[in-house]
């Protein structure tokens, strides 16, 4: 069932507050059974800008020019309806090898077989496309049977020629994936109708558990 833009629009301007960070699974909070959807993506792709336009805040999520700038899961609360989960970035070369396999072996462990997780949005850079980190994400996603959305963004830093070719290299690589839903979101923090777009696909995901 659609919701109404009245619905969705109600929904991202509900108070939204930071609950907990968890640099390991013994310290995620109790988030009392509420659905949740989570954001990934590489470094630097702009998760923490993206939350704070779907929620309409300046300062929720820190902001930083610096890749790898979160090394921990962070969790808000919509006005108790839903939890967004801003996952750690992969793909930093400058990371230690070992930070990284915890923060994967974190994230994979997190991910698998949660109930409340209804889908994952991982993000990828209009301007660079697909890496081979983004498509390791996509095959444990798949593995898992967990549900997940591709979305570009950053599209206002790229021309229109060369995003139109990293939608399509991307699009003849999406029957690849058999839980990546068959459609990618194009994004911008600064096109409120691209905002608009992912919102309702997150609403869509809350009610769905809601009900």
């Amino acid at each position: 069932m659609e919701l109404t833009v009245q619905e969705v629009e109600k929904l991202f301007s509900s108070p939204c507050e930071f609950v907990a960070g968890a640099q390991n699974l013994s310290q995620v909070p109790d988030l009392n059974g509420l659905p949740e959807v989570a954001f990934v993506g590489r470094s630097n792709v702009g998760k923490s800008s993206i939350i704070n336009s779907l929620v309409n805040r300046k300062s929720l999520v820190r902001v930083s020019s610096n890749p790898g700038c979160t090394r921990q899961m962070n969790f808000f609360n919509l006005n108790n309806k839903l939890i967004l989960v801003d996952l750690p970035g992969y793909g930093f070369a400058k990371i230690s090898k070992k930070e990284s396999h915890e923060w994967n072996n974190t994230i994979t462990r997190y991910l698998k077989g949660r109930r409340e997780m209804q889908k994952v949005f991982v993000l990828v850079d209009s301007r660079h496309g697909l890496k081979d980190t983004d498509r390791q994400i996509f095959r444990f996603l798949d593995d898992s049977a967990m549900s997940y959305h591709l979305v570009l963004t950053k599209s206002d830093k790229t021309n229109s020629n060369d995003l139109q070719k990293v939608q399509d290299q991307i699009k003849s690589e999406m029957s690849k994936f058999t839980a990546l839903y068959p459609e990618m979101l194009v994004t911008s923090v600064h096109d409120s109708a691209s905002i608009m777009e992912l919102r309702n696909e997150i609403a869509k995901a809350s009610f769905r558990y809601c009900k």
